[in-house]
């Protein structure tokens, strides 16, 4: 029996959990809009982005898909070096490698690359300030086909510098459009004037409707969550585990070696040089004070000749 593809797993779930909550209406959409094109800029660990080549390939859809990012973070995702896009290569190329491309980059950058009227999807998810938002938005508009899709993300994040809520409200007000809340919020925007049928029913829900949808893939969003979480509270207790293995190893290892070393020292306490040592003190404690400059001569004099006794040159001499 075939089950519909929101039901099914990701193979991507990073520690980043941002858009874990979305993954299945991303499944969902690619099976709705049957892209032809799909880009999305700012990628990072690429949870979101894999989740749309796992749904094109399992529904072997014939499109090109595009992930654009410097991969060197920015103020709201933080700041990170090479080997977040080297994890995403490993995971991406061997799957996915034969219809997507990563392109390290800046959006402006890319855009040259792109003809206008060729993009069916959009995810952006850059810089999340109102002005860089909205400057994203205005600059690859014209790539959108007639079928296009933009997805917003964050849409519901009303801190900080964070500004897509801005520009969601504005956007709204001018095209079809449907909103998750969950998960930081999700904007869905039908910039194009051949939206799918199934795509004008879900713009166009009543109120009622659209409270099921949304709780509707809020469950299944928050089952991947939950799944997330626990994926990591495993890997914390494997390392904590491993951690406690090395310790334990490493105690039976002194134990094993404890004969060893209690002959060692047994044969320092019998040597002629640890008897002159004990000599030394009892003869100091009797004959000097405590803080003693003498004492402190007598006792560099005794040392240095305790290393001779010890020293392999005159043991062999």
């Amino acid at each position: 029996m075939d089950f519909p593809i929101f039901f099914n797993s990701p193979k991507r779930l990073t520690r980043v959990s941002a858009w874990h909550e979305h993954i299945p209406f991303a499944l969902f959409l690619i099976e709705l809009l049957k892209p032809e094109m799909i880009v999305e800029l700012g990628t990072h660990c690429g949870d979101s982005y894999c989740a749309f080549c796992q749904a094109v390939y399992e529904l072997k859809l014939n499109a090109h898909c595009f992930a654009v990012d410097t991969w060197t973070g920015d103020e709201h995702a933080g700041f990170y070096g090479p080997e977040v896009l080297q994890d995403l290569r490993a995971h991406h190329d061997p799957l996915y490698g034969s219809f997507s491309r990563l392109i390290q980059s800046t959006f402006d950058e890319a855009r040259a690359y792109f003809a206008d009227g060729m993009i069916t999807l959009l995810h952006i998810d850059g810089c999340h300030t109102y002005e860089a938002v909205k400057h994203d938005f205005e600059s690859w508009l014209p790539k959108l086909s007639g079928r296009g899709v933009i997805l917003f993300h964050d849409t519901n994040v009303r801190e900080r510098d964070f500004g897509v809520w801005r520009l969601w409200e504005e956007l709204r007000h001018r095209y079809p459009h449907f909103e998750f809340v969950h998960g930081h919020g999700l904007g869905v925007l039908g910039v194009g004037t051949d939206q799918p049928r199934l795509l004008r029913n879900l713009y166009e829900s009543s109120g009622k409707e659209i409270a099921k949808i949304r709780e509707f893939f809020f469950r299944l969003g928050h089952r991947l969550t939950l799944q997330g979480e626990s994926e990591q509270t495993i890997r914390t207790l494997s390392s904590e585990l491993q951690e406690r293995a090395q310790t334990i190893e490493a105690l039976e290892r002194t134990v094993r070696e404890l004969p060893h070393l209690e002959a060692t020292l047994s044969q320092i306490r019998s040597s002629q040089g640890w008897r002159a040592l004990q000599h030394y003190y009892r003869l100091r404690d009797y004959l000097l004070p405590q803080a003693s400059f003498r004492r402190r001569r007598a006792y560099d004099a005794i040392v240095q000749w305790v290393r001779r006794q010890l020293s392999p040159h005159h043991e062999n001499s």
